[in-house]
């Protein structure tokens, strides 16, 4: 490790406060028999899925022209005032989108006849701060323009903006979401990767959403923002194994630090370290060279370091910065689109929280 590395192994000292219509088809491909270098764009046109079509970048601008700077103001004064909200808003959005798509299904409350999604046990540890920010966004825009904007296209762009700020890459974020009319505890449950899944299972986890390894690996990144809660990597440091109490792959030093900081964890469950402790709020590619220091927090984290199919996009987006924000941007915006409701497959919800109609 280096001295830089070794001075700031203290940042891991923190405890968080939060409580297509035919007619345009058939346009294109005559426009593809007279320019045939289009040809590509027709066919990944016409790949997409025909409710991805009906969103644009533009969908407000008639129906609620404010909405940019509704996001933008709120998000700012959030990230001024609570800069680990960034993170926690990046992990509710991916927790959202990956159980049924980006539908905002995983900021519905539970009720007394149906359990939501918020309450499966790996959607506890989301901070409040991430749900407040969009409630505050959502409050600011009903009042501009009641009944417009959905609270899946309010929690795209809150995310968006959030990278933005702490130094991320700048990405389009297609509009015309709907909310999901249902949210279910168990829908959750290997949907999203825990700690300590196995690479095999996380590679198949994001195949079988027509993700590649190479997304899912720059997806990881995000990691390069926020913390894990002691709770979550405690095992590799008191019982990893009977004959090997810590885990081998981490630094020494690193492993050190993390006991001295997780030593009451059981106790304090408040107790969090960051994923990155050298540059723990600066979007950038420091993620991936912990990794190859040795001071991959979690599990999953070691392991695309260690895995066959991953190791070589760590080894890229450790030496190329502007490789894993490239990538990174079309990565997320793909994962933007995923499962999307438009139409009467979802609702414009008045609260975040609840379903327009109560559900039994």
């Amino acid at each position: 490790m280096t001295n830089e590395a070794s001075q700031n192994i203290n940042f891991l000292l923190f405890k968080p406060f939060w409580n297509l219509n035919p007619e345009t088809t058939n346009k294109a491909l005559m426009a593809a028999m007279v320019s045939p270098s289009s040809l590509f764009l027709i066919l990944l046109f016409l790949s997409i899925p025909f409710s991805e079509c009906n969103l644009t970048t533009d969908y407000y601008k008639n129906s609620c022209p404010l909405l940019e700077n509704i996001i933008r103001e709120t998000v700012t004064s959030k990230y001024i005032s609570v800069p680990a909200a960034a993170a926690g808003t990046l992990r509710l959005f991916f927790h959202d989108c990956m159980v049924g798509g980006c539908d905002a299904s995983v900021l519905i409350s539970s009720n007394p006849f149906t359990k939501a999604e918020r309450d499966a046990d790996i959607n506890l540890a989301l901070p409040g701060d991430a749900f407040d920010v969009i409630v505050r966004a959502k409050t600011a825009l009903e009042l501009s323009c009641p009944g417009i904007v959905s609270c899946a296209d309010i929690l795209a762009l809150a995310t968006r903006n959030f990278v933005s700020m702490a130094g991320g890459p700048v990405y389009t974020v297609m509009l015309g979401r709907k909310d999901s009319l249902e949210s279910n505890i168990s829908s959750v449950e290997g949907n999203i990767p825990r700690a300590n899944t196995t690479m095999d299972e996380i590679i198949r986890m994001f195949e079988s959403k027509n993700f590649t390894v190479g997304e899912m690996v720059a997806l990881s990144g995000a990691h390069t923002i926020g913390f894990s809660h002691c709770k979550e990597f405690a095992y590799r440091l008191f019982g990893y194994s009977r004959s090997t109490p810590t885990d081998p792959s981490y630094h020494p030093k690193f492993s050190a630090a993390l006991k001295t900081l997780c030593a009451n964890y059981k106790n304090d469950s408040d107790m969090a370290a960051f994923n990155d402790p050298m540059t723990p709020s600066k979007f950038d590619n420091m993620y991936y060279q912990n990794l190859k220091r040795g001071m991959g927090l979690l599990e999953s984290d070691n392991g695309l370091l260690r895995h066959p199919r991953t190791n070589h996009f760590v080894d890229l987006y450790a030496f190329n910065q502007t490789a894993f924000s490239n990538d990174f941007a079309r990565a997320i915006e793909k994962l933007s689109l995923s499962g999307i409701k438009t139409g009467n497959q979802g609702e414009v919800r008045r609260k975040c929280d609840a379903f327009n109609t109560f559900q039994t």
